[in-house]
Order: structure tokens, then sequence, then C-alpha cells
């Protein structure tokens, strides 16, 4: 039993490292580049949209893709239905992610997470964020507050992977629209930006779970379910924070 677990260890190690080896890599592509005595990270087709990515801690050739930072759609302002309505449109084994907060629920499904990879939301009045990864099948209630600051989320458009984190699995990286800092939430925090090294808080993990939607129907009738299609038009600007110094180890 030990040597065929031992067997299938190797097996899944070197399906990931053949899987890493046929993604495009970033560097590769040219998506990393200097500028005026920076090191920058192509982030769309806007100068602006770029990362700055001086401070980095990951490892530039482990990084994948690079479709730009507004490829995705990371809802700022997510719409809900109720438990009767969506009931028409999910089946029972359907996976969702849900949380809760004293009399508010919110349900997302899996496949709608699938396509927004982050959602920002409020629950109970309190900032949180319902992401997904499909390449790592992780899912996760974060809340976006630290200190008096609430950050909003997004999907870079990159990938990373490290050997030795996961299994090697491939994961998502996040960027977040006050500092434009990158996060890796496969170790759980920033790894570029002025919020390098500040940790993804997850939310209170006894009031979230990832279940499904016959789950949702007799557990939380009154939830309100993410609402499928939803798209909106990307902000060109935003609010930045200049100094997150009392908040970057909160």
């Amino acid at each position: 039993m030990k040597v065929t677990s031992f067997i299938l260890i190797i097996l899944f190690g070197t399906l990931l490292n053949a899987q890493n080896r046929q993604r495009p890599v970033s560097v590769e592509l040219g998506k990393f580049f200097n500028e005026d005595g920076k090191r920058m990270l192509y982030g769309g087709k806007k100068d602006y949209q770029h990362f700055d990515v001086s401070n980095l801690s990951l490892e530039e050739d482990q990084f994948h893709y690079g479709l730009g930072r507004e490829a995705f759609p990371a809802l700022l302002e997510p719409e809900f239905t109720s438990i009767q309505k969506a009931d028409k449109q999910w089946d029972d084994d359907d996976r969702f992610l849900v949380a809760k907060s004293g009399n508010d629920v919110k349900a997302y499904s899996i496949k709608d997470l699938t396509r927004h990879e982050i959602v920002n939301d409020e629950l109970n009045g309190k900032p949180i964020m319902a992401t997904y990864c499909i390449l790592a099948d992780l899912g996760a209630i974060y809340t976006r507050t630290y200190g008096d600051k609430v950050f909003t989320f997004a999907l870079s458009g990159y990938t990373y992977y490290d050997p030795e984190v996961w299994d090697g699995l491939d994961g998502f990286v996040f960027w977040d629209r006050e500092t434009e800092s990158l996060w890796w939430p496969l170790i759980g925090k920033a790894v570029s930006g002025k919020m390098k090294g500040a940790k993804l808080h997850i939310y209170d993990e006894t009031k979230w779970e990832d279940t499904t939607w016959s789950t949702v129907k007799s557990k939380y009738p009154n939830a309100k379910v993410l609402i499928s299609g939803q798209d909106f038009e990307r902000p060109t600007s935003w609010r930045k924070y200049e100094d997150v110094s009392d908040v970057k180890g909160l």
C-alpha cells in the first residue's frame, strides 16, 4: 500500500510538471519588462494597467499566461435573486460556496465563480469576497478590510506555481485596485507592491462552506443567490491608498 501511494504521488507530480511546461510562460511571452528603472508586468493595453513588480517575491519564470487584469469580470456590485427563482436554474448536485453572518446568507455557484473568479461583496455590512480557482479547484471566502481600509480585488490575468507549494498546483494571482499589489492565494499573502507580505484574511471558517445546491435549499431557504451572467463596465479609475503602513501587518 505504501509503495502504491508513493508511486501515485510520483505520477501526480510528474503530471503537474508536464502541465506546467505546456502552459505559456509569461517571461517567454515578454510580459515582464523594464521601464524607468522599474520592473514591470504587463497588465493590459493601456500603460496605466501595468504592474510595478520591482519588489516581487516570486520567481518570474514560474508565471503563466498574461491575459490582462480586466480579462475576468471580477464583480464589484453583485446582484442576487431568491432561492425560489434560482431553483429553476440549478441541479441539486451543483456546487456552491455559502457564507453567512446573522440572518444574511449569500450563495455563489462554482459555475459562476469559475467565470468571475472573484466576487467583491458585503455580508451583513462587512466587506468580503468569494473566490474560486478552477486550476487548483479551491474556493474560499475572504474578508476585505485591513484596519480602516477596504480593498477591492480582481484577477491579474496570470497564474503562478511553485513546486514546493500545494504539490506544484498552478493558481490564479490576484491584484487589489487600491494599491495594485499582487497577491497569490496559494500562500495566502501579497507578493508585490505596497501590501507585499500582508496576509489574505480567510472569513470565519465556521460561517462559510463548500456545499451543494440541495444543501443550500434545505439549510438556507432565505439565502440570496448570485445571479448568473453578470458583467459590468470596467472602471478606469478608483480610490488609491498612498500609505498602508498602518494596516499592512493586520
